[in-house]
Parts: structure tokens; sequence; C-alpha cells
């Protein structure tokens, strides 16, 4: 199975993950009841890392835990296991067989904090260190660059939510996200033009902000390692400051911005961007006021909720750098020095 098959499988896995894990993680979540749980700390690598910005922004927003990204060197370089008192600690990771992810999971357990591993292999060491273990079921991931299984893990995250708040109009919101993903995947025929348009380029800015900003840092991360482009992520707001200057033509802006709380800002941005600076600006969005200043404007299929947006604005940024890679005269099924396992301690 190709990469470009795998990204087109994401609707299927997005609805068998609802149909085989939504009672798995309703139990979970019943299995914390009288424990107390102030913090969150979520340990990943590469792709899985930017599903951990996700939760840090999902889990934050909507149920008001200090959430903070770990730093598995600390356990696995320097030999200290932090204190896990009152926190939840989640490890994600596609394969479950990254050894400095699996120590801190370890570690949090050892102490009697509650532990859950995300990943695309229930049988791992990761799964054998947590207490419990969400598979994201997203199926033999074949190709290279994890595709399947990143947007299967942020609809393990958002599932996660929803089994937090108990709600069940919240359920009944991610259930339509299999649905959604089949819709934007309709948008291919215009990111495949855009993608040849800039295939000459060798270096990309990448921008988003609130939830989008995982959106950002995956979409660079694709562009990296399939295109071989240098593609630099960053929030909206650290972007003016500083990043700003690298502006200039022959440079691609890409960007990605849903309806909510973002978006008035990033139009503010996107303007200066196309009349002060003559910005090569793509834009994937469904505001249309955000749309109007692109260069290059995707129509995106609007989301149910602003919070549920990257589990489908990812996927035209895979698309991007699929073709980008092609329009280039690479192969995306085979980038240059990566295995699909990557083992770190």
């Amino acid at each position: 199975m190709s990469l470009h098959d795998e990204i087109l499988e994401q609707p299927e896995v997005a609805a068998r993950f609802l149909a085989t894990q939504s009672e798995r993680i309703a139990a979970i979540v019943a299995s914390w009841d009288g424990r107390p749980i102030d913090h969150v700390v979520i340990a990943a690598r590469g792709t899985s890392d930017h599903a951990a910005i996700y939760a840090q922004y999902v889990l934050g927003v909507r149920h008001r835990l200090s959430v903070g990204l770990g730093t598995p060197s600390i356990n696995s370089l320097y030999g200290v296991a932090p204190r896990m008192d009152r926190t939840l600690v989640i490890g994600i990771s596609q394969s479950g067989a990254s050894p400095d992810i699996v120590g801190v999971v370890a570690a949090a357990r050892a102490q009697g904090a509650p532990t859950l591993a995300v990943t695309n292999s229930a049988v791992s060491a990761l799964s054998e260190a947590a207490d419990a273990t969400i598979d994201v079921s997203a199926g033999p991931e074949r190709a290279i660059a994890a595709t399947k299984s990143y947007t299967a893990e942020l609809l393990a995250v958002a599932a996660l939510s929803a089994a937090l708040t108990g709600d069940p109009a919240d359920a009944a919101t991610v259930a339509q996200l299999p649905e959604l993903l089949a819709r934007t995947l309709s948008v291919e025929a215009e990111i495949e033009r855009i993608a040849r348009d800039q295939a000459g380029a060798d270096r990309a800015i990448v921008i988003a902000r609130g939830y989008e900003y995982a959106t950002a840092r995956e979409w660079a991360l694709k562009i990296k390692e399939l295109a071989h482009v240098f593609a630099d992520p960053y929030s909206a707001a650290d972007f003016q400051h500083g990043p700003l200057a690298l502006v200039e033509p022959g440079v691609p802006v890409l960007a990605v911005v849903r309806a909510g709380a973002t978006a008035a800002g990033l139009v503010v941005l996107f303007e200066r961007l196309r009349m002060d600076l003559d910005a090569d600006l793509t834009v994937l969005s469904d505001v249309p006021a955000a749309l109007a200043h692109a260069t290059r404007p995707v129509v995106l299929p609007a989301v149910p909720a602003e919070w549920l947006g990257p589990i489908a604005s990812i996927v035209p940024g895979q698309l991007h750098a699929l073709h980008l890679t092609r329009a280039r005269g690479l192969d995306p099924d085979a980038p240059r020095n990566l295995s699909k396992v990557t083992r770190t301690n």
C-alpha cells in the first residue's frame, strides 16, 4: 500500500476507530473516577509529538487541565523521574517501541500515577508499560511517513475529551469526523496544482494558531521528510515576533485557519502578508475573509466545532507534501535516510 493509498484510507480508519474504541475509552475514563488529576504530561516524538500538541490545546481549553509535553531525556539520559503525583501521564507512539517514551510512562506508573498509551501497536512495550491502552486502530501503516496513524491519534484525543465531558452531544459531534474526512479529500486536485507551482521552492513557512498549531507542525514535517524542503512551522503569534523577516519572493507561506477564536487575528496577518509583503500565500480555511487574502485559496469543508478542525485540516497538508514531492522528482514512498520505526533513548 502506498502513501497515497494510506491518505485516502483515513475516513475508513476513523470510522473503524470510533466503532471499536469508543466504549473502551469510556471505560478508561471511568477507571479514573476518584483519582485526583490536576495535570497531564504527554511523552511523544516526531509526528506523535504533534498529536501531543493538539492534546495540549484540547485538554487545556476544554477541561482546564495544565498539560505539559514530557522531556523523555530527563528520564532516559539523566536518570531522573520527575514527581508525577496528581498527574495523568500519556505516551503517544505509532509503534509503541521508542524506549524513551516507554521509560517516561513506566516511571510514572511506578509512582502510582494513572498512565495511558495511545498507539497503533496494542502489543508493544508502551502498552505493557501503561495501565491502559487506546489502540488507534489504523491498521498496518507501510509507508514510512505517518498519515493515517496521525489522524487516528488526533481522533483518540478527541474521543478521550468527549468521554471526559460525558456529554452525548460531544460524542455525536466526534462521530461526524469520518464523513468530514471523506469530504476533505475532495480538495486534492487543487492541492496538486498548487504543489506543482511550488516545486521550485527550497524553503517554506507554515503558520497557524491555537488548535491548528499542531497542523502547522505536522504539515511542515511532512514537507521536510518527503519533499526535502526546509519548511519552518510557527504559531502565528510567534511568527510576528521576528520570523516575519523571512518572508520574501520565492518562499511560499502556507497557512491554515478555522472559524473560531484564532480567525480574526489571522485574517489581519494575512492582509499584511499580501498587501504589505506581497507574500505567496496559500490558505487552507473555511473562513471566507481568510481565503480572500490568499494568493492560492483552498476552501475546506466546515467542521462541526473548532477543536475538531486539525483532524481534517492535516489531510490537505499531507496531500500537498505528497504532490510537492512528486513534482520535485522524488519518491514519497522512499524518503531519504528514514525508516518506519525510530527508537530513541
